[in-house]
């Protein structure tokens, strides 16, 4: 090699050697982390955003969350990273809803996080048991499980007094009735499938049963 070259390579050596070490540096920094913004989720959960075609959130689930209307889930005070797991299972196969599917699918993982973590400060308002003659049922399933049919205790998931567990099992206290048992039902007929625990348990559940569960979840607080 004439020597007069040599300085040449070696510079392009350090060179190299010195941008090596930058993307190395880079490649080792932690992922940045965007915090949600309950700010942000409750202007997208009270006004919708137009310009992408979802509607305010809050026009079927109440405001705050507080859903009025019994075939709608009850989402206040509801642990923030379930929330954000179904609408991430909404835009999937799992769990199939024409009108949740064309609003998670229109939605960013930001807003996803920002409505969660808003729903999850609000303050739930408390439901009611209807049916007397059966919510001791419900309370006995709730509670015990059915041992007959291999049915576990509800309670040890969600917890007794149906707060759940964050980031594993949502909090059913005080949900409508109706949705309770649709989202039962959906479980067992296998429309509804994000959730392998509840299609096994579902499919073991009589329709009466149900209703006794969801009776005695609505009356939990």
């Amino acid at each position: 090699m004439n020597r007069a070259f040599l300085p040449f390579f070696k510079s392009i050596g350090v060179a190299i050697l010195a941008v090596s070490s930058i993307a190395s540096a880079y490649a080792n920094e932690p992922a940045k982390v965007v915090k949600a913004d309950p700010a942000k989720g409750e202007a997208l959960f009270t006004n919708g955003d137009p310009a992408r075609g979802i509607v305010a959130c809050a026009s079927c689930h109440g405001a705050g969350g507080n859903s009025t209307i019994t075939v709608n889930p009850k989402l206040s005070a509801q642990h923030d990273a379930y929330i954000v797991k179904q609408l991430q299972d909404f835009t999937g196969p799992d769990r199939n809803n024409a009108v949740m599917t064309t609003f998670a699918k229109a939605m960013t993982a930001d807003d996803m996080k920002n409505v969660a973590a808003y729903l999850s400060k609000q303050k739930s308002q408390p439901g009611s048991a209807k049916n007397k003659d059966i919510v001791e049922l419900g309370k006995q399933i709730y509670r015990g499980g059915i041992a007959e049919k291999n049915v576990p205790a509800c309670a040890g998931c969600h917890s007794p007094n149906g707060a759940g567990i964050p980031a594993q099992f949502p909090r059913i206290a005080g949900q409508h009735q109706d949705y309770t048992i649709a989202q039962l039902t959906n479980f067992r007929t296998g429309a509804r499938k994000n959730s392998a625990q509840m299609v096994t348990i579902a499919k073991k559940m009589s329709d009466d049963e149900m209703k006794a569960v969801a009776d005695y979840v609505a009356g939990l607080k």
